[in-house]
């Protein structure tokens, strides 16, 4: 008989599902997002922090598993700029001109009105574009375009699939689940599908995260110029 040292003995839960990484930061953030509307206005501040931090640390604990699939590449910024700030256009100019039903309604937070304290306020502001422009373009791009589109397209093992490879199906089930997670549904459906186009024509998803913050950004100074705060 041959003693294996314990340390070599692969065991089932000696290894995170591979799917995990990929999957645990969203599932954070709707969950703490999901605890803001329903506390009291008042403590919205806090609860942003709070799944600032939390989604952060998850990105940072999980990141080993998918940060080799971003690829910093000069050649794919212009599609990514343009891609964008056409997001951007279509997100508030459709959702403006076409009358059509939301899936309820974002409740509109306006820190000018709602924080008192300007340091509190600047300090709000640089935590929300923080999530808006950084966190959140990155945290989604991973989910939905790396994992979501390769999962549904290879239920068996979605990392065979090329980074830009996905079926019809998966592009119509994560256009879909994508319209489905935000109340204005037509505009983040052609999101999504712009996105998606984006990555199978680069096969890059450092572009899809460029146009998810440039979208993001440009959204952001709009809400603030304008005043327009259910899109926050």
């Amino acid at each position: 008989m041959i003693n294996t040292p314990s340390s070599s003995i692969a065991t089932p839960s000696s290894r995170l599902p591979d799917w995990l990484p990929y999957v645990m930061p969203m599932a954070l953030f709707l969950l703490l997002t999901a605890a803001e509307g329903k506390a009291p206005e008042e403590w919205y501040v806090s609860l942003y922090a709070l799944k600032a931090i939390a989604v952060t640390a998850a990105l940072l604990f999980f990141g080993k598993a998918w940060r080799k699939e971003i690829k910093p590449e000069w050649r794919v910024l212009p599609a990514a700029l343009l891609v964008g700030l056409a997001v951007f256009a279509e997100w508030v100019l459709l959702d403006r001109w076409i009358p059509y039903p939301h899936l309820g309604e974002r409740t509109a937070y306006n820190p000018l009105v709602a924080i008192a304290d300007p340091a509190l306020r600047y300090g709000f502001f640089a935590l929300r574009f923080y999530g808006l422009v950084l966190m959140v373009p990155l945290m989604e791009e991973v989910f939905w375009r790396s994992f979501l589109l390769r999962f549904v397209t290879d239920l068996d093992d979605f990392k065979r699939v090329p980074l830009g490879s996905y079926s019809a199906v998966a592009f119509l089930v994560v256009a879909g689940m994508f319209a489905a997670s935000h109340s204005e549904w037509l505009v983040a459906f052609v999101c999504a599908a712009a996105y998606a186009f984006l990555l199978r024509t680069t096969r890059s998803l450092f572009a899809c995260i460029i146009a998810h913050a440039v979208t993001n950004l440009a959204l952001g100074i709009y809400i603030v110029t304008t005043g327009d705060w259910k899109y926050w």
